[in-house]
C-alpha cells in the first residue's frame, strides 16, 4: 500500500492483507541498504494472525519517494509520523539493525506511540569498517560483497538452507544492488555516528525482546546482551548456528522468537 509522509510518497507491504488500522499493529523496518521484502516470511504470518502488518521501505528505499535520511534520530522521527499517517494510535516495532536502532530511537523519542519493540541484530553502537564504509562511498561493489559475506553466518556461506537451491548470499547481493547509489552509504554513517543507544535503552518503557544470532560478526550477541541488560525488563531469544541476518538464514526459528512478543 502507499502512505503519504512528509508528502512523499512511501511504500509499506501488508502481508497479503489489507491494512487495518482497528487490529494490533505492527511496523517492521529494514536495515541498512536493504527494503520490505526481507520480511516476506514474518509479516504474511503476522498479518494472517490478527494483525495490522507495515513492512516499510525507509525514504529512498526501494519503492518509497525521497532521499534517505541521514541520522537514527531523524528515521526514528519519520517512524512517528508514518504512524500518524497511517492512522494508528500506537504501533510494536520490529526492527532489523539499522532498523533496529530506529525502532529502539523511537521507543525512547516517542514512547506514548510505540507498543512494544523487537530488535533483531542489535546493539548499543555499530562502528562501520572504515574498509566498508570508504567502498560504499564509492559505491563499489565491493561494499555489498562485504555486507553480504560479515552478515551471514554458517548458513549462508555453506547452505543447508530448507528451501532447496535457495544461495542466501548471491540473494543478498541482488538486494543491495537494487539501491540507488549512496544510499547504503548513507545508511552506514548513520550507524555509526549514532552513540545514544545506551540512553535510548534507558528511556524505553515499553516490553521489549532482542533476537541475536549466536555467529553475529557485525553485531555480537555479546553486545546485544548489554544492549538488553539497559533495557528495563528486556528478553534475549539467541539463535544458534545463525549470523546478522536471522530473517533469512533462519526464518522459523526468527519467527517463533517475534511469536513470544506480538
Amino acid at each position: 500500500m502507499e502512505l503519504d509522509v512528509d508528502g512523499q510518497s512511501v511504500f509499506a507491504a501488508t502481508g497479503g492483507r489489507p491494512f487495518d488500522p482497528s487490529l494490533p499493529a505492527i511496523i517492521f523496518i529494514h536495515g541498512a541498504g536493504l527494503d520490505h521484502t526481507v520480511w516476506a516470511l514474518q509479516t504474511r504470518y503476522f498479518a494472517h494472525h490478527g494483525h495490522a502488518v507495515l513492512a516499510v521501505d525507509l525514504p529512498g528505499h526501494g519503492r518509497s519517494e525521497g532521499a534517505p535520511l541521514e541520522t537514527i534520530p531523524a528515521l526514528a522521527d519519520w517512524i512517528g509520523r508514518l504512524i500518524e499517517a497511517a492512522g494508528l494510535s500506537e504501533a510494536a516495532l520490529v526492527g532489523h539493525s539499522m532498523g533496529a536502532l530506529v525502532a529502539l530511537d523511537c521507543a525512547a523519542r516517542h514512547g506514548e506511540a510505540v507498543a512494544a519493540i523487537a530488535l533483531l541484530g542489535a546493539a548499543p553502537a555499530m562502528p562501520v569498517h572504515p574498509d566498508l564504509l570508504s567502498a560504499a562511498e564509492a559505491n563499489s561493489h565491493l561494499a555489498f560483497d562485504l555486507v553480504t559475506s560479515w552478515g551471514h553466518g554458517p548458513a549462508g556461506h555453506l547452505g543447508g538452507n530448507l528451501a532447496p537451491g535457495l544461495w542466501l548470499m548471491a540473494g543478498g547481493e541482488r538486494l543491495l544492488e537494487t539501491a540507488k547509489p549512496g544510499v547504503l552509504f548513507t545508511d552506514l554513517r548513520a550507524c555509526a555516528d549514532y552513540d545514544d543507544g545506551m540512553a535510548s535503552a534507558a528511556a524505553v518503557a515499553c516490553p521489549a525482546l532482542l533476537v541475536l544470532g549466536a555467529e553475529d560478526r557485525m553485531t555480537p550477541a555479546r553486545a546485544g546482551r548489554k544492549l538488553a541488560e539497559a533495557i528495563s525488563g528486556a528478553r534475549v531469544e539467541v539463535i544458534p548456528g545463525c549470523g546478522h541476518m536471522m530473517m533469512a538464514e533462519k526464518p522459523d526459528q526468527t519467527l517463533d522468537a517475534l511469536k513470544t512478543l506480538l
